[in-house]
């Protein structure tokens, strides 16, 4: 049985700015459609984050139930959906049992009844063929109970064992292992961090990102592939080749320019995984960082080339100059106003004034350091400037609680 695992589509994203992202999703979703079709997959699963946000607009709802109406023709018997972090459980949900004739499997959050995260899926032939462990983002009320007065430490501790325990308490249902006593493959979806793996800036921190950090020994061995979403960059957790991350299908931020983007075939034969391709999914949009000095960016800019990409460019200027604001952004306002749009966009300008500061009486030579504009901080980074003054022992919880403060927003 072949199955494709992705996550992460975060469609209805809206960029710096306000910038849609519909042209990229779109072409993805296209290109995914012609993958099923050609490499014949049987099952895709989509490991959360499927929404930018709990209430996705119009064009975002259309781009999923188009795709979802796309793929009958495709020979792709089963989808599997589950919720992300940034997915409303009630919008995902909503039309599960619509779409469970269409023979989509939706699992927005953790359902009444535990055993309804199992799926069993037939092969072609009709008889079982993969057991699916279809698990979504767990809430914090999904894997432990409050706690008064309990540490930071014992919050962190309590966490990690409710997820272990939620993936054990998996392995154990009846039906997972005595399918696999007769020889089923079994996969299991989570949307985690996991401890080790490597995050982007366009992930949000948040008490199952930042805290649990389960390790790869927390999946039980019962488990022939673990399909992981949150994480935008794909990878291995803990060295395994099984448990993987397939990364979000476009760069969702300034920071992933340098990520590769794929989706992962898998193909499972004789109750095991056989076989795993990483496929590269290809871009329609380039985003680029363009920092230096002013005359190094503007000749970036002016020669710029976006050969091979039917979307124009979106690039993040830095320029580090001893001229004024005013100055520089005079010179590259003209430079802007100059550039084909069809090729590239300018969609975030900084500039970093290079000057000496000194005290009274000390050398003119002195270092000077780099001095940073409010807009060039993080709200993470204001607040972080703002616990210094507040005793270090409370600094951690702070933190955190800032960081879910900054999610829920």
């Amino acid at each position: 049985m072949k199955v494709l695992h992705t996550a992460d589509w975060h469609l209805g994203q809206r960029f710096i700015s306000g910038h849609e992202r519909t042209d990229e999703h779109r072409h993805f979703l296209e290109w995914l459609v012609e993958v099923v079709r050609t490499h014949r997959v049987e099952v895709l699963v989509v490991a959360g984050d499927i929404f930018d946000t709990g209430s996705p607009s119009n064009q975002a709802l259309e781009l999923y139930y188009s795709f979802l109406l796309s793929m009958r023709g495709t020979g792709c018997r089963d989808i599997v959906v589950v919720g992300g972090n940034h997915d409303s459980p009630a919008t995902l949900n909503a039309p599960a049992r619509l779409l469970r004739h269409l023979r989509v499997h939706v699992v927005g959050c953790v359902p009444d009844c535990f055993e309804d995260q199992v799926l069993v899926l037939d092969d072609a032939s009709g008889k079982p063929g993969l057991v699916v462990c279809a698990v979504p983002f767990l809430r914090d009320r999904d894997v432990r109970l409050s706690v008064p007065g309990e540490t930071a430490e014992e919050r962190e501790a309590r966490i990690k064992q409710g997820i272990a325990d939620h993936y054990g308490r998996m392995a154990e249902v009846e039906q997972v292992w005595q399918l696999k006593d007769l020889g089923l493959p079994v996969l299991a979806t989570g949307h985690l961090y996991a401890a080790g793996a490597s995050p982007s800036e366009s992930e949000r921190t948040i008490h199952v990102g930042n805290l649990g950090q389960i390790t790869a020994d927390h999946f039980p061995a019962l488990f022939d592939y673990v399909a992981l979403g949150h994480l935008h960059r794909p990878q291995r957790v803990g060295g395994r080749e099984h448990i993987r991350y397939s990364g979000s299908p476009i760069a969702l931020s300034f920071s992933e320019v340098d990520h590769p983007k794929e989706v992962l075939l898998l193909e499972f034969g004789d109750g095991k995984l056989q076989q795993l391709e990483a496929l590269p999914v290809p871009a329609a949009r380039r985003l680029v960082r363009f920092h230096g000095a002013l005359d190094e960016v503007i000749l970036l800019l002016t020669s710029y080339d976006n050969t091979g990409y039917s979307l124009p460019a979106w690039v993040d200027v830095q320029i580090h100059s001893e001229l004024t604001q005013l100055e520089v952004a005079e010179m590259l306002l003209r430079v802007i106003q100059e550039l084909d749009r069809k090729k590239l966009e300018v969609l975030a300008r900084r500039h970093f004034r290079l000057v000496k500061l000194r005290a009274l009486g000390s050398e003119l030579e002195s270092e000077a350091p780099l001095t940073r504009s409010l807009h060039d901080f993080t709200e993470r980074e204001v607040f972080e400037q703002r616990l210094e003054a507040e005793p270090e022992a409370s600094r951690a919880e702070l933190l955190r609680a800032f960081d879910e403060l900054l999610e829920r927003l």
